[in-house]
């Protein structure tokens, strides 16, 4: 018998690095003289400070698979099985530092909290962000405030996209949140500004998503579904600008850059979003005051328009149904501002 401790395999991903996802902790190749077993107490046996009850805790909410399969503790082990241990975070590599940074907290509860995440935060401590991230300033708050409680995420969103974000402060908060997101019951709006105008009022975006092949720092769509993953986004337009739209994005699934990249596949890129082109003037006028016009939003807002504006759940321990709304940030706001100022002077002028 094997066990393997590699780097985590994706499992159910989330938008935008937003994601929810399932990493795989622990494999098992399963020898051929084993014997039928139990996999609660096989893996008791085999995995370093795992409880029997955090093991049976873990196959009641299908984070024990064997062979591509969740099953239940009871599961007799078989020779040749293949076993993985999935978990709702990487494998912790370093220590997380706890670190007084100001957060938005929207609510606060024993099993969860409801963060509102500025743009330009990274969400958690990785190779080139080891300090000031979302991670270390909640760790620094439930020290002072519950020392019992720990940041379990989630789900994620980039670092340059603001907005809601639900954490468990314990495992089986954890657990059953990320169980919602697995099953797409979690509601989750956007709000993101883009390049163009549409011709219908709302549509539907379909398209598999996988890491482009030239550069895995982008997420390209793949129409034939030969490559990536099944991924579906629905928008409604909300407000127009002529030369740039404001929609609403409904996430049914949620994938790495999901709205980001889909957007581009369409024709729309996010405004000043400079992964998928979208910090060019892709629309507009030639004219020089335009382009100077389209700089200062670009200044205003530096990094790609989009916001986790919507949120809605069960919580994990009353089954209560529950639902957040946040403001469109200050840096969006005041470019939307300026668009509705221009798109008004434009109107008075023809």
């Amino acid at each position: 018998m094997q066990a393997e401790f590699e780097a985590p395999e994706n499992i159910a991903e989330e938008e935008n690095d937003d994601t929810q996802e399932l990493f795989e902790h622990f494999r098992f190749s399963v020898d051929k003289g084993q014997s039928l077993l139990r996999i609660d107490k096989f893996l008791f046996a085999r995995i370093e400070n795992a409880s029997r009850n955090k093991i049976q805790l873990a196959a009641k909410e299908q984070c024990i698979v064997v062979n591509g399969v969740p099953v239940k503790a009871n599961y007799k082990v078989k020779p040749n099985d293949t076993i993985s241990v999935l978990m709702t975070y990487p494998p912790r590599e370093i220590e997380i530092i706890a670190q007084d940074i100001p957060l938005d907290i929207v609510y606060e509860d024993t099993d969860l909290l409801i963060v509102n995440k500025q743009p330009g935060m990274v969400v958690h401590p990785a190779y080139g962000n080891y300090t000031g991230t979302l991670v270390n300033a909640l760790t620094f708050h439930f020290q002072k405030t519950d020392p019992t409680s720990a940041p379990f995420l989630v789900h994620r969103i980039d670092k340059d996209t603001s907005g809601i974000m639900i954490v468990a402060k314990n495992e089986l908060a954890q657990t059953r949140l990320a169980k919602q997101f697995f099953d797409h019951t979690i509601t989750r709006k956007y709000a993101a500004l883009v390049w163009g105008d549409f011709e219908e009022e709302e549509g539907t975006i379909t398209g598999h998503l996988g890491r482009s092949k030239k550069d895995r720092k982008v997420v390209t769509v793949y129409p034939e579904g030969d490559y990536g993953k099944h991924a579906v986004t629905h928008y409604r337009v909300l407000e127009r600008f002529g030369y740039v739209t404001l929609v609403e994005c409904q996430l049914e699934t949620g994938r790495t850059h999901q709205i980001r990249a889909h957007m581009r596949y369409i024709g729309h890129p996010l405004f000043n979003d400079q992964t998928y082109g979208g910090d060019t003037i892709l629309k507009g006028t030639t004219f020089t005051k335009y382009k100077q016009f389209v700089a200062n939003c670009f200044g205003l807002l530096p990094r790609q328009a989009l916001h986790a504006k919507t949120l809605g759940f069960k919580h994990p321990g009353t089954n209560e149904k529950m639902f957040f709304d946040s403001k469109i940030p200050d840096d969006m706001n005041q470019t939307l501002e300026k668009w509705r100022t221009y798109t008004a002077s434009q109107k008075k002028v023809n």
